[in-house]
């Protein structure tokens, strides 16, 4: 059994897209804790504002598996098989986080967007601030205290 920490991202049909992500991921494992949802601005793109969120939850799943599965999912919900890093997505699923995993191939664990996007750092810090990122030894709450141009995350006011 491993707690995982999934990035959930969507600036298609978001509301639409975020429930399927929650009801695709209970499919997947159990416990599951969904992190406030924030609205925020593309990056590296111009387009449609996104809704980002984690959920974390409790898997028999390896590592491998999950990978697959995730993947599976978004092309399910319509994500294109060659889709590239900046472009609108129906559904987007990063595992942040896996267990005390640490990996510098794909999938990176912990993954490198827990320092630099706030959209990934706040809904962590929200869930469970006083976690330790293995590896590095420092909190979520710690990591989120660096952050900078944190105005662009708007809190949404639907739930899951």
């Amino acid at each position: 059994m491993i707690k995982t920490y999934i990035g959930v991202g969507s600036n298609i049909d978001r509301e639409h897209h975020a429930h399927v992500a929650y009801q695709e991921l209970q499919k997947l494992g159990f416990d599951l804790c969904v992190s406030p949802i924030y609205e925020c601005e593309p990056i590296g793109f111009s387009s449609q504002n996104f809704y980002n969120f984690i959920i974390s939850f409790v898997t028999e799943l390896s590592l491998e598996e999950l990978s697959v599965r995730l993947r599976e999912i978004e092309f399910k919900w319509g994500r294109e098989e060659n889709a590239q890093k900046y472009q609108d997505r129906t559904l987007d699923l990063d595992i942040v986080l896996f267990g005390e995993s640490i990996s510098q191939q794909k999938p990176e664990l912990p993954r490198s967007d827990i320092y630099k996007y706030p959209f990934v750092t706040k809904p962590l810090y929200d869930l469970e601030p006083n976690l330790v990122i293995p590896g590095d030894g420092r909190t979520i709450a710690d990591i989120w205290q660096t952050m900078k141009s944190v105005s662009s995350l708007k809190p949404v006011s639907f739930s899951l």
